[in-house]
């Protein structure tokens, strides 16, 4: 009989299959069943499991350099990836903090927000504002500036105070009387009244995923809608902060999702499909504007972690935007991201459980309602996004379900993010066996 698994698994009562190997879209478990990996992990793995350049990258770098603290030196495959990042960034990004991940990347967003303000002689501005249904991470200054009610409760007591206006979410929050331009400007109008709701000189910053992740289930802005908050922010001197997490380095069709808005943030944050899942990293890229105040004035970013520009994660990270730039996968997703818009319109398009279908790139979702017309969703006793995760496992595919999708209790979706890699026929293969699942978890 197996041990008794000593790891804090994410369900203590039911600990996960053990997975032994993988490669390309496929991940096999120690018992020897198969799972078509549809959602990367959490849009993770864009170029699939194994890819043959990252492995060698990876191994190369152990080779030469495995580790070096950045209190005394920098290394090659972090200014290289720096350098990478930077020739294509949004105009105006000049500089790069490579750190281990989203969450880490948005705390030092918050941190360096907080600096850039106190070097300029406006201590005051400490309020920081996000939209409901949002998620930034699971850190506390992450959590507390996220719309994630669920992941928030526990922890309400000890986050610090931030303020939630509201999404842009079109399905659920556009009034059947508004024009979509006409939904983003009252969507747009909520932050700029809780801008004014505090004192002049105290909002430091305004944070929104360009397309909502997992809260939600990729919700795609509506046209103009960023351009508003652009220059809302601009005219009360608030920074923005576009968390791109999920939704950028090539998941949504473009480098980098703000590219279709026609906007530039001030600090842009990056992660998953930095590195692809090969090594965690995550990058916090930030305007020529921050950096120089902070060097004109005390000269050094109050904030750091012990791995840094670690050197396996940048070449890690590096041979992926390699692959992403020359190796021509970035402009595979746009072509495959229609393929699967349609597929998933064909299997689910009628679907009377099944409200909206939406998403951007190879970024889409599922939004299962109790009654179409109305756009009721079901009990939240159900738990039917769990349910669907359960029945498409049993049929060798992973997704990534989440409930609450409107409110944090109420709502369900399914969301798949697949490799970059992905082919049609193994696209068709996703879509079939998830409407297998869904009407699977639907009967149960």
């Amino acid at each position: 009989m197996q041990d008794m698994s000593r790891i804090i698994h994410r369900d203590l009562r039911a600990p996960p299959p053990v997975a032994v190997r993988a490669k390309g879209l496929w991940i096999e478990d120690d018992q020897g069943r198969r799972y078509a990996d549809a959602c990367g992990g959490a849009a993770v793995s864009c170029l699939g499991h194994a890819h043959p350049a990252l492995v060698a990258a990876v191994r190369d770098q152990v080779g030469r350099l495995d580790y070096v603290h950045t209190g005394f030196f920098s290394n090659r495959p972090a200014e290289e990836l720096a350098r990478v990042m930077l020739t294509d960034a949004p105009a105006g990004l000049s500089h790069i903090y490579f750190v281990s991940g989203g969450s880490e990347a948005i705390e030092a967003s918050l941190k360096i927000a907080r600096q850039y303000f106190v070097e300029r002689g406006e201590p005051g501005r400490t309020r920081f504002i996000a939209r409901r249904q949002s998620y930034h991470g699971n850190t506390l200054g992450a959590l507390s500036v996220g719309g994630n009610m669920a992941r928030r409760a526990l922890y309400d007591p000890i986050l610090i105070p931030a303020s939630l206006v509201e999404p842009c979410f079109a399905y659920r929050f556009k009034r059947e009387d508004e024009t979509e331009e006409e939904y983003g400007a009252r969507a747009a109008a909520s932050l700029e009244a809780e801008i004014l709701r505090h004192p002049p000189g105290t909002v430091a910053a305004f944070l929104a995923e360009t397309v909502v992740g997992a809260t939600a289930g990729s919700v795609p802005p509506v046209p103009g809608y960023f351009r508003r908050i652009r220059e809302i922010c601009d005219r009360h001197g608030v920074l923005l902060i576009l968390d791109e997490v999920m939704s950028g380095m090539g998941r949504c069709g473009t480098l980098h999702a703000c590219t279709a808005e026609g906007i530039v943030p001030d600090i842009l944050v990056v992660a998953k499909g930095l590195g692809a899942g090969v090594q965690p990293i995550g990058a916090m890229l930030v305007s020529e504007a921050i950096v120089d105040a902070i060097r004109d004035g005390s000269g050094a970013f109050q904030h750091g972690h012990t791995y840094l520009s670690h050197p396996v994660a940048c070449a890690a990270a590096l041979a992926v935007q390699r692959e992403l730039r020359e190796g021509g996968l970035l402009e595979r997703v746009a072509p495959m991201g229609a393929v699967l818009a349609d597929l998933l319109t064909e299997r689910f398009g009628n679907h009377p459980h099944v409200g909206d279908i939406r998403g951007r790139g190879l970024f889409w979702s599922i939004e299962l309602v109790a009654d179409r017309a109305t756009r009721e969703p079901f009990d939240p006793a159900r738990k039917l996004h769990a349910r669907v995760r359960e029945a498409a496992m049993a049929r060798g595919l992973l997704v990534y379900p989440m409930g609450g999708t409107i409110d944090g209790r109420r709502g369900d979706h399914v969301t798949l993010a697949p490799p970059f890699t992905v082919t049609e026929e193994e696209l068709a293969m996703i879509v079939e066996r998830l409407g297998d699942a869904v009407e699977a978890a639907l009967e149960a």
